[in-house]
């Protein structure tokens, strides 16, 4: 009994730590580089054990939150979204179905993303989504360097929106993207109707920046969205049904 009055306070202590930061933070009292106060007041301060408020930030600090400084102190550290990244990808990894449902929130932070890239584009934002247009189109047939090409395409429009939350958010799931990307190329690369109609929806996407109209981006970003979802869906229909049974099985 005592075994679990233990835990349960150590999970309150934990909480605490992490709320202690992240309050602060929210509320402007913490920004990046100001040094946190030393262990032992810390730890009084909140009514915590020393281990485990060592601990707590030992955690933190890999996930990037805090940058510890040997000799100099602990202070606040800007994530580095890498890290996060791969929490999120290591979190999402265990449910099932996951790419279907990261799929579904690709699209509504993209189809919010083009919006904003119509109004905030700049001269490098628009070169860099045709750079990437033009790596797509050079790579058709080649479904690890054409899906990476399709994702940064993607990406790249994102990152063109100016918007710090919806950049984090669709970096955090970058890493199942650009599998899905991937596989999805491989399924598609050698049909050439999916093939053509692939570089039409990415070049009318483009166009439709380059124009700065959000209503029309959104429709052809959302048209893309379909079609392209259609195209890979009869593709795997026609692949199984010309498939000898043994391969199947």
């Amino acid at each position: 009994m005592s075994g679990v009055l233990n835990s349960d306070v150590e999970k309150n202590g934990s909480d605490r730590v992490v709320s202690y930061f992240k309050e602060r933070i929210l509320r402007g009292e913490l920004k990046v580089g100001d040094r946190v106060m030393p262990e032992r007041e810390l730890a009084q301060h909140l009514d915590v054990g020393r281990p485990l408020l060592r601990e707590v930030m030992k955690s933190l600090a890999m996930l990037g939150f805090l940058n510890v400084r040997q000799g100099s102190g602990t202070y606040i550290a800007k994530a580095d979204i890498r890290v996060l990244s791969d929490f999120f990808t290591f979190c999402l990894s265990q449910e099932q179905d996951v790419l279907e449902d990261v799929m579904q929130a690709r699209m509504a932070i993209e189809c919010q993303a083009i919006r904003l890239a119509c109004e905030r584009a700049n001269e490098a934002d628009l070169a860099r989504i045709g750079q990437w247009l033009g790596t797509l189109i050079d790579t058709l047939t080649d479904p690890e360097a054409g899906g990476r090409a399709d994702f940064m395409f993607h990406q790249s429009i994102v990152a063109a929106s100016h918007s710090r939350a919806l950049t984090t958010l669709y970096g955090a799931m970058a890493e199942l993207l650009q599998r899905s990307h991937v596989q999805r190329r491989v399924t598609t690369y050698r049909n050439p109707e999916i093939v053509r109609v692939l570089v039409d929806a990415h070049r009318e996407v483009f166009l439709s920046i380059v124009a700065k109209d959000p209503d029309q981006a959104d429709r052809r970003l959302r048209e893309h969205f379909a079609i392209g979802d259609e195209l890979r869906r009869r593709s795997l229909i026609e692949t199984y049904r010309g498939a000898p049974a043994k391969q199947i099985n």
